[in-house]
């Protein structure tokens, strides 16, 4: 994040372009990566909280701050892809997304910082603000195996996920209509590039790719509800879960060469697209069939044996 910034105030300072697009590359790949970080909270908090030298009070403390801040860089993320976006439209990026995402990088950057303070300070006492979380040293430790504070804000959506009679229905139905946006955008675009539908020019397909990325927002989103809504041992148990994390990682890769670089933009009408276009193209489709394909076996693949 901190390199991320430096690129982005280097291309205010100097008005460069290709700066610009660069930094908000990094933070959009940054808010893909912020996701699977999230989940190895979850996976730690497991693995430690049998241990007597673990306050649970500093654990529900990191996970509220961490929650926050993932879910401002997602936004930060969101803003940078849509500046690529807009400046394949209009060969600039509009200041008001700039403006945008400086300031919600800025707010992300510090949040990120605060439960990065909380997290080492579960296991370091050295680096311990005793004002921060009612129990402090390893002492306190009994006295928190049930905290009596405000629970963690990801543990009350969760509870009310799962507590709501129609929390689950509602998020299992955007989720469905997110992924089958999503998936639409990326066949059409992705059978162009392959070779079909030649008689339509990219720059029309190209339009269609914020609804592409609103049905991944919508994924996400409801995502994150299904992750915090389960059993903590659900998902970061399941091999199925990181198989599909590193395919979502490499989907926004994928995602970004058709947002942003030359090839793809330079189709019209007609024109056979380069290898290198057709080989994003196959391997996208392929990547986005790995992910349903893993999103809808994880209750069973997973926990079958």
């Amino acid at each position: 994040m901190i390199v991320g910034l430096c690129v982005f105030f280097c291309a205010l300072w100097t008005k460069s372009d290709d700066l610009k697009r660069t930094s908000l590359g990094i933070f959009f790949f940054i808010a893909l990566l912020s996701i699977p970080t999230f989940v190895t909270g979850t996976a730690a908090e497991l693995a430690l909280e049998k241990h007597p030298d673990v306050s649970t009070a500093r654990v529900q403390a990191h996970e509220t701050a961490a929650f926050l801040a993932l879910s401002v860089m997602e936004l930060t993320g969101f803003l940078a892809w849509l500046g690529l976006w807009q400046y394949r439209r209009l060969s600039r990026v509009p200041q008001g997304t700039i403006m945008a995402v400086l300031v919600t990088s800025l707010v992300s950057f510090g949040m990120m910082t605060r439960a990065a303070n909380l997290g080492g300070e579960i296991r370091h006492e050295e680096i311990r603000d005793e004002g921060t979380v009612a129990a402090a040293s390893p002492a306190d430790a009994a006295a928190t195996e049930e905290p009596t504070g405000p629970q963690p804000l990801a543990r009350v959506i969760g509870d009310a996920m799962v507590n709501l009679k129609w929390g689950w229905p509602a998020s299992e139905t955007v989720h469905f209509i997110g992924l089958s946006l999503l998936f639409g955008v990326v066949l059409l675009v992705d059978l162009r590039m392959l070779g079909f539908l030649k008689g339509i020019p990219y720059t029309t397909l190209h339009r269609l790719l914020p609804w592409g990325v609103l049905g991944f927002a919508a994924n996400v989103v409801t995502g994150m509800l299904f992750f915090i809504g389960a059993p903590p041992n659900f998902y970061v148990t399941n091999t199925w879960f990181f198989v599909k994390m590193g395919l979502v990682l490499v989907a926004g890769a994928n995602a970004l060469y058709f947002t942003a670089f030359d090839q793809p933009w330079k189709l019209g009408p007609k024109d056979d697209p380069p290898v290198a276009a057709r080989v994003a193209a196959a391997s996208g489709i392929i990547i986005w069939l790995g992910v349903i394909f893993c999103g809808q076996m994880l209750p069973f693949l997973g926990h079958s044996f």
